[in-house]
């Protein structure tokens, strides 16, 4: 279990991932995560107080942890004695399956800070968004970091994950138009129609998007800046442009 947190080539080997606390077990288990093994330290919390509520079937082995051992798995305090070996599912765009016919997509091309990651699925999820998709992923998706960081909002948004260029042709195909968060020939990001299907689309602070979106955009967007720098943190900056394109669809 320890290199299932630890090690990426570990959890990739195995299809196994390691997740900590009620809540965002319940939420994997809501989107259709198969549990493996779950752990409980009942020197934290009694197995029959959520034994129902989980509704494991047969197959799902029940491992009793002492504290100690508990302590030396759990990433935080504040996980309420719960830790499970979970199966990892596939996110490729084969298998993405988008039920609103005018979807609002978070693209993030090459993310690699597991916080940055997790508060964008975290904005996702608040601004029930149809899918998140990471072009170029250059971090494991069941990082515990990302995990953490989500709240468990990893398990309650569709997430695909493919090369920059595939994810391009899979909106295309979906007839959304591009909006890319990008300096140059750019537009202010309240000044454009986010009604119809749409893809807001955000690059890493530090390089930006590749020149593959910028080359395949509809238009560039920009969120003016008032202060001393031409940046801000991409989660932030992915919220903004979220939710004015949620407060233009909610216009009547």
């Amino acid at each position: 279990m320890l290199l299932l947190k630890e090690k990426s080539r570990e959890r990739r080997k195995t299809g196994l991932f390691i997740l900590e606390g009620r809540r965002e077990l319940t939420l994997a288990i809501k989107a259709g995560y198969a549990v493996d093994t779950f752990c409980y330290c009942d020197a934290l919390i009694a197995f029959d107080s959520f034994e129902d509520e989980l509704k494991f079937d047969g197959t799902v082995q029940h491992i009793n942890l002492s504290l100690e051992v508990y302590k030396k798995l759990a990433y935080r305090d504040t996980t309420e004695g719960v830790i499970a070996m979970v199966k990892s599912k596939s996110h490729e765009l084969s298998e993405l399956a988008l039920k609103n016919e005018n979807p609002f997509i978070l693209v993030a091309e090459a993310p690699e800070k597991p916080g940055n990651i997790g508060a964008l699925l975290r904005t996702a999820d608040a601004a029930n968004l149809d899918a998140v998709l990471i072009a170029n992923p250059k971090t494991d998706l069941y990082n515990p970091n990302i995990i953490r960081s989500s709240v468990g909002c990893l398990f309650s948004r569709n997430v695909g994950m493919a090369s920059t260029t595939e994810i391009i042709q899979f909106l295309k195909d979906k007839n959304c138009t591009l909006y890319c968060a990008a300096l140059s020939a750019s537009k202010n990001y309240t000044s454009v129609n986010y009604k119809g299907p749409t893809a807001v689309v955000v690059g890493t602070e530090a390089t930006g998007l590749s020149q593959e979106w910028l080359s395949n955009a509809d238009q560039n967007i920009i969120i003016p800046m008032e202060g001393a720098i031409d940046s801000m943190n991409v989660s932030v900056s992915a919220g903004i442009l979220i939710f004015e394109g949620k407060r233009q669809r909610n216009e009547k």
